[in-house]
């Protein structure tokens, strides 16, 4: 656990608690968005104070379904985001105007902020109402959140962050492009807008350059810690059994050591994103953070099949599909290339 004592906040512990009871949690997209709303109602949001119970939860749940915390993190991202603008529907809060598309306290929320190759989503004013067409790449449950915020241009070069309601006529979702093993609920295709209406939240190039921006990434690497962490549960059996050698406690050793380190960097990076007398780069903490998390999920991927061999994958429904999911949702870091942007900040003088 990340706060202290080795127990679960009572935060985390109650939604923790509430997950379980929900029917078909990850699987039944709907039902488990229905849950995410009651889940931004109570859950901290980061660099507020309570970051480690935020991450607790994201990370308890990810132990217990990948795909719920996968729905989970991006609505949760995007409440934090709207707050960060000054919109916060739970106080009456609306700076932007975001209401204009719909948006609410009963608002289920995406973040697309992806690009791609090929495709491009554009924002143009007209008559004083913003408007977006164009295709936007790797939108997660795009055909069941009712509302997202989206990055567009403005220009030739500069983004601006939008709202828009994702059931307004001219929002199509692509269908049939997702052929994953893992994830297989959270589908993440392509967006067309033809013409839809939208509410910009802050201004040109604030989405990238505000502090909430790094830490959302070491949201998602909480994330990857508690998937991680529940494919380690899967080692001790094994290990304590009768028949166990010494390699299925060299096994277990080295994936501990390796999560335990990830915990550690990530109780570290929560103190200090809360503690407003620590001067802090966040972009390269985040970076570090991620680097970290990646290594140990990945690793604990890998010495999970060579621990376990093959049979679980094909005989444990439970642990093959939170593999599956485990090993897709990583590929949202980028590896050496992300890593190579902690070696450019430290060789122009970061810290």
């Amino acid at each position: 656990m990340l706060t202290p004592g080795g127990e679960p906040s009572p935060v985390a512990q109650s939604v923790t608690d509430s997950a379980r009871g929900v029917p078909g949690l990850g699987a039944d997209v709907e039902t488990t968005l229905e849950w995410c709303l009651g889940v931004g109602r109570v859950a901290p949001r980061v660099g507020e104070g309570a970051t480690p119970d935020l991450w607790e939860i994201l990370a308890g749940i990810a132990a217990m379904d990948v795909s719920a915390a996968r729905m989970l993190e991006p609505h949760l991202d995007a409440l934090s985001i709207l707050h960060e603008a000054g919109v916060d529907f739970g106080i009456g809060a609306d700076e932007w105007g975001v209401a204009a598309v719909g948006a609410g306290d009963e608002s289920t929320w995406g973040v697309f902020a992806a690009e791609g190759p090929g495709v491009r989503l554009d924002a143009r004013q007209v008559e004083g109402s913003w408007r977006l067409t164009g295709t936007k790449p790797w939108c997660s449950l795009a055909s069941h959140v009712s509302h997202a915020l989206v990055t567009a241009f403005v220009d030739d070069t500069h983004r601006r962050l939008f709202a828009v309601g994702m059931r307004s006529a001219g929002v199509h979702p692509r269908r049939g492009e997702w052929f994953a093993r893992g994830l297989p609920h959270v589908v993440s295709s392509p967006v067309d807008f033809d013409d839809v209406e939208a509410v910009p939240v802050g201004a040109d190039g604030w989405y990238l350059s505000r502090p909430g921006f790094a830490r959302g990434g070491m949201s998602v690497a909480a994330c990857w810690w508690g998937a991680a962490e529940g494919v380690a549960a899967a080692l001790v059996a094994p290990a304590s059994s009768e028949r166990a050698d010494q390699l299925s406690l060299v096994y277990l050793g080295r994936v501990d050591a390796a999560l335990w380190g990830a915990r550690a960097t990530l109780a570290e990076a929560a103190r200090a994103i809360d503690d407003d007398r620590v001067g802090v780069d966040e972009k390269l903490l985040a970076e570090r953070v991620r680097a970290v998390v990646a290594d140990a999920a990945t690793s604990t991927l890998a010495e999970a099949d060579a621990a376990l061999g093959p049979a679980p994958l094909v005989s444990d429904p439970d642990h093959a599909r939170r593999v599956a999911d485990l090993h897709l949702y990583l590929r949202q870091h980028h590896g050496l290339r992300d890593v190579a942007r902690i070696g450019r900040s430290l060789a122009s003088g970061g810290r």
